[in-house]
């Protein structure tokens, strides 16, 4: 494969993972401390559709009828086929689970996920497409996590060091608490340094996005946004300069590409459909041509751990080699994967939502940074809850990771709204996130990006229909679960994000267009406080 052909992909693709550090246990330290939640002013509702229309909603059945789950698979590798054919180009994503919806009468029904031959040798699901029969994937009780991190099909081990990785550790497996735990050590060590970083570095962001702008009168968001993510983590959780070692600047460019080849069986990067299909469906691509890629960022994560990261792992009896493998995944891979995605995503609704939106964030983060002696303080962002709630629903409208699975541990009753299923042990279960989180019968206006919508005591109930950390926003992560311990950590760099862009700026418009995942984001119009 060219390297033309990596750049057209290396906006790389972080979908089905946790959205952070898959890390540890719930997060008791300063940086966790500063979440609860506040007691909300109301603000004027401000909305935003980017579809046609909203979604109908059904009443609810008040006695959910027992029903054989609809659906089929089709004949052996032609169902599997023919079913990636309309997830991919003949329907798209979303068209693919609503008509589905439409045939079967039922948000919970049989299909086949993607890849399918001859990547994977069992492509059959059990989706689960509304908020109400979603959350049993969070459930380790009655599903297994074990090696469905990326779904059906499991990349090879020599892209990660021969190291299963925590994100494909199910809990009951031991490593995973020792993994878990490490990571949580990581951003316990360093949590006293995210602030100051992620504004030294969000400062150089915004130099160059202002000479860009004087510039060219347009900036590509994405590729900025990479950069200023990796230097904010590398700074913030290692205490390193990337810049000042052999890595350089080139480390969004090698995990793009590394990250491809893990991802590609469930990606397409607009080649012409055949080509498309076949090179990234057909066989797992060799992982040899990004091994000198893999070898360049494993050298630096390895050189560069913290003393606290290092003897933490001996402690906990993980070899420096295994936790600098773990480490590389969890900052790359899934923290940095998780920026690159939702930073451009999160500015894109926020544009949109139009100049009112943009007033009242300014006034809300502005006051509050005043009042605070001009600087941003913990104490002071939890005093922001219109910043909190633009952050819950951008993660709500569009969340960075869309799919989950897990298999059935036993016989299980699984209920919709409108029905209760029989499913079997050992029976693969799949969520599409987006139609949990934009659920009818749960959510107002639920295609809408309503800026407030999670403001106040009502407002803090719908959390738990928050799903994109693999668990309810409204819960903790443990070392006994899946959710990503990095969760606060990822909603309060997502809230510094905001603020920092606020206190700026008031006002911008941009173009917005597809990438392999997430949104191209193209600032035309940027107006200076």
């Amino acid at each position: 494969m060219s390297s033309n052909t990596f750049a057209s992909a290396l906006n790389y693709c972080s979908t089905i993972t946790t959205m952070a550090l898959t890390s540890s246990s719930s997060l008791p330290l300063p940086l966790h401390q500063q979440f609860t939640s506040p007691k909300y002013s109301k603000h004027p509702s401000i909305t935003l559709s980017l579809s046609e229309k909203s979604s109908d909603s059904v009443t609810s059945l008040s006695k959910s009828p027992t029903r054989t789950i609809p659906g089929d698979y089709g004949l052996p590798i032609i169902g599997p086929w023919k079913d990636r054919q309309d997830y991919f180009y003949n329907q798209g994503k979303n068209e693919f689970f609503k008509s589905r919806i439409d045939k079967y009468k039922s948000t919970v029904f049989r299909t086949n996920m993607p890849p399918g031959p001859f990547i994977s040798s069992n492509s059959k699901v059990i989706a689960l497409l509304d908020g109400k029969s979603f959350p049993i994937l969070f459930d380790v009780s009655k599903v297994e996590k074990k090696d469905v991190f990326t779904g059906t099909y499991t990349p090879s081990t020599s892209l990660t060091g021969r190291y299963r990785v925590l994100s494909y550790l199910d809990p009951s497996e031991p490593n995973h608490e020792k993994l878990k735990k490490l990571m949580f050590r990581l951003l316990t060590s360093r949590s006293d340094h995210i602030i100051p970083e992620f504004q030294k570095e969000y400062t150089e962001f915004a130099k160059t996005l202002d000479r860009e702008m004087m510039e060219d009168g347009r900036v590509e968001l994405n590729a900025l946004n990479d950069q200023f993510s990796f230097n904010f983590l590398a700074k913030s959780l290692l205490g390193v300069e990337p810049s000042d070692t052999e890595l350089g600047m080139d480390a969004p460019i090698l995990i793009g590409k590394w990250v491809l080849f893990q991802l590609h069986p469930v990606l397409t990067l607009g080649l012409p459909r055949v080509l498309d299909d076949i090179v990234l469906r057909t066989f797992q691509l060799p992982s040899f041509l990004v091994k000198k890629d893999y070898q360049r960022l494993y050298d630096f994560f390895y050189r560069n751990s913290t003393d606290s990261f290092n003897s933490e792992a001996e402690k906990l009896g993980v070899s420096r080699e295994e936790a600098s493998h773990n480490l590389l995944f969890a900052i790359c891979f899934n923290t940095f994967g998780g920026m690159k995605i939702f930073f451009p995503n999160m500015l894109k609704w926020i544009a949109k939502a139009g100049v009112e939106l943009h007033s009242h964030l300014s006034s809300e983060i502005r006051s509050q940074v005043k009042s605070s002696g001009g600087k941003i303080t913990m104490t002071a962002m939890d005093k922001m809850p219109l910043v909190k709630s633009v952050v819950y629903e951008a993660l709500r409208i569009d969340p960075p990771v869309s799919s989950q699975y897990g298999r059935a541990k036993q016989d299980l009753i699984i209920e919709s709204h409108h029905a209760t299923f029989h499913v079997k042990k050992g029976e693969m279960l799949y969520g599409y996130q987006p139609f949990a989180t934009k659920d009818p019968e749960i959510f107002d206006r639920p295609e809408e990006f309503v800026a407030d919508r999670f403001v106040g005591k009502e407002g803090e109930r719908l959390l738990k229909h928050v799903l994109w950390s693999n668990g309810p926003e409204s819960e903790s992560p443990t070392l006994e679960n899946k959710q990503c311990a990095g969760k606060d950590f990822v909603v309060f760099v997502s809230r510094l994000f905001v603020i920092e862009f606020f206190l700026r700026y008031d006002t911008l418009e941009v173009d917005v267009g597809t990438s392999p995942l997430g949104a191209k984001i193209t600032i035309t119009s940027l107006k200076r406080a």
